[in-house]
């Protein structure tokens, strides 16, 4: 597949999926979510694909939405408003609900600034890892808008709402490291670290039992709204049909057996 905005690629099962506009750091054009569109179908409907690394060329990961679009540009000589509801419907939105319910699990790496929808399109993958060297960037308030892309959801259940709130309120700079040590992301790397750590990361993914992995994913998120029976309900549920599961048996084989496990992720 062809792109101009991103790139993506399939190899070992691993997929990587590259924003692609580095001269306007990476932000959003109605085309740009277009080809990830298509590059996400792709990927659902790849049997080989057990992992996926979502990444942004050039200097930054993502600035978020390009103000210069014409889907969201704003005339302040004219009483023309653009519908900015209807971006977040049509691409935000399904861009946030594909990433969450994805079949594998998925990486972030963010070697430079992650602002606005850019930053919270960087939470909605299931591990972050930054550079040293990046930031973390709530900048809708500037502009007076609200953190959108799940920001709102996010940041609180990450951080809690003191600090989620400041970050929204305030939109200041959070450097990666402090991210990492508030627990918004999962690790914080020297600039030059970052390839080797989302690969190790991504390979492993990759050779795991990827339903499980998804599985945990689901738990975990549900646990913010259930209470505690609930939750063991469901963690029997998903126990019971992952002992049935060709990976289980292949995980418990391995271990007696003392061998690397060969897992299908099925």
């Amino acid at each position: 597949m062809k792109f101009e905005t991103i790139t993506y690629s399939v190899d070992a099962g691993v997929a990587r999926l590259v924003l692609n506009r580095p001269e306007r750091l990476n932000s959003f054009t109605d085309a740009m979510h277009e080809e990830v569109r298509q590059a996400l179908t792709a990927l659902e409907a790849d049997p080989t694909a057990r992992v996926l690394v979502l990444s942004g060329a050039g200097r930054g990961f993502c600035a978020g939405q390009d103000l210069n679009d014409r889907s969201v540009a704003s005339d302040a000589s004219s009483d023309a408003a653009p519908d900015l509801g209807a971006s977040v419907e049509k691409n935000y939105k399904p861009l946030v609900l594909r990433l969450q319910n994805l079949r594998m699990p998925t990486v972030c790496a963010v070697n430079g600034v992650a602002a606005g929808a850019g930053a919270s399109l960087a939470l909605a993958c299931d591990i972050v890892v930054a550079a040293k060297s990046a930031s973390f960037l709530q900048a809708f308030g500037k502009i007076g808008l609200i953190p959108d892309t799940g920001g709102t959801w996010f940041l609180p259940q990450r951080v809690g709402m003191a600090r989620a709130m400041g970050l929204a309120l305030l939109a200041e700079k959070l450097p990666a490291e402090q991210a990492a040590a508030w627990g918004l992301i999962w690790a914080c790397v020297e600039d030059d670290a970052l390839p080797a750590t989302v690969d190790r990361i991504a390979t492993q993914f990759a050779a795991a039992p990827t339903k499980a992995l998804v599985r945990t994913r689901q738990a975990m998120r549900a646990s913010v709204n259930n209470d505690l029976e609930t939750q063991l309900d469901l963690e029997r549920d998903m126990m019971r049909e992952l002992g049935r599961s060709h990976d289980y048996r292949e995980g418990v084989a391995a271990f007696m057996a003392k061998r690397a496990p060969q897992f299908k992720g099925e």
